[in-house]
């Protein structure tokens, strides 16, 4: 069955049930209705692709991660998905698995599928791959990465709101040596992050430690790694915030292994407020990037494009807040010893 045959059926032409299906508003409701009525009662599925030729859009979006074990991800991907569905389109995923070598495939597959448009949330990404989006006029929205120009877009994390609250939370509990385990170097959601946390302590009066910050890799062992380190010091941290929650869950892991408790030993404090911070033991202070916020913002950034790929771009913000839980706590005074007292 093709068009033709649901134009039969419908009393319409192929070219209505064309317009139809493409999102036309040139077509009566009363004639939109009766058309669709026909496609789901013999659940008839148009020919994307003979769509893609005629018209140069596919309705379809790519979506790039980098780390798909990561919580993080799949919860935005659950959002975005959903939102792209409601919308009458389509998603295809992909992944580097945060390795930069995989990202020029990843935008083939894309250019192939001849998506509209590609949001991306690796930040490990190099200009090289950005050069074959722009020849072929595909939009795209990064994150974190602070450029725009014809066809790019940026959806900026705003880290302060989250971090002033953070620092905030933790001089009123009495900290003022605060810790810091960030993500893997050099990229620049990392140095976005750790900027942020610098200049918020400042902004309270505290001063920051360098000795007491340290580099992770947005996983479990990076903050197991880290935060090994930092309790090994004669003088350590009574606060530590992380990049991420995983990297928070971690570093709690190592803390409750050397038989210290938290918070009464070491306040955690973790970053997105995956499903996860709520139900690790004690649940986990973190700052929440809303999810559903994060994956609305790309669409929409991404809509801004749909009248001609060529359009200048916007820097698009999304902000961060405190979510205090169990495992920040008063800060204890520690003796000469080093330990802590009663």
């Amino acid at each position: 069955m093709d068009m033709r045959d649901i134009a039969k059926l419908a009393g319409v032409s192929s070219a209505t049930v064309s317009r139809v299906i493409n999102g036309s508003n040139l077509v009566r409701p009363e004639t939109v209705e009766r058309v669709r009525k026909v496609i789901e009662e013999v659940k008839f599925f148009p020919n994307t692709s003979a769509t893609t030729l005629k018209y140069g859009r596919s309705g379809t979006y790519g979506l790039i991660i980098p780390d798909i074990t990561n919580p993080f991800f799949p919860e935005f991907l659950k959002c975005f998905e959903s939102i792209v569905v409601e919308n009458d389109h389509e998603m295809l995923m992909a992944t580097t698995d945060l390795h930069s070598g995989h990202m020029q495939q990843t935008i083939r597959r894309m250019l192939v599928r001849r998506v509209d448009g590609v949001a991306l949330l690796a930040s490990e990404i190099e200009t090289e791959p950005f050069e074959s989006l722009v020849h072929n006029r595909v939009p795209l929205v990064t994150m974190d990465r602070g450029h725009i120009a014809n066809g790019l877009s940026d959806v900026a994390i705003n880290n302060k709101s989250g971090m002033d609250q953070a620092m905030l939370h933790l001089k009123e509990l009495g900290h003022k040596k605060i810790g810091y385990i960030g993500g893997s170097a050099g990229l620049t959601i990392s140095e976005h992050r750790v900027e942020a946390f610098v200049r918020a302590l400042k902004r309270v009066d505290l001063v920051p430690h360098p000795e007491f910050m340290r580099h992770g890799n947005y996983r479990v062992t990076g903050g197991m790694a880290a935060m090994t380190e930092l309790l090994s010091l004669k003088d350590r941290p009574t606060a530590v915030l992380t990049a991420n929650d995983v990297t928070a869950v971690g570093a709690m892991r190592v803390i409750l292994k050397m038989g210290l408790t938290i918070p009464r030993d070491i306040s955690i404090i973790g970053f997105d407020d995956i499903e996860l911070s709520d139900i690790v033991h004690p649940p986990l202070t973190t700052l929440r990037l809303n999810r559903y916020d994060l994956a609305k913002t790309f669409y929409d950034a991404l809509q801004h494009f749909k009248a001609d790929s060529r359009t200048y771009g916007k820097r698009h913000v999304v902000k961060t807040n405190l979510v205090i839980r169990e495992s920040t706590g008063p800060a204890r005074k520690r003796t000469a010893t080093g330990s802590s007292a009663i």
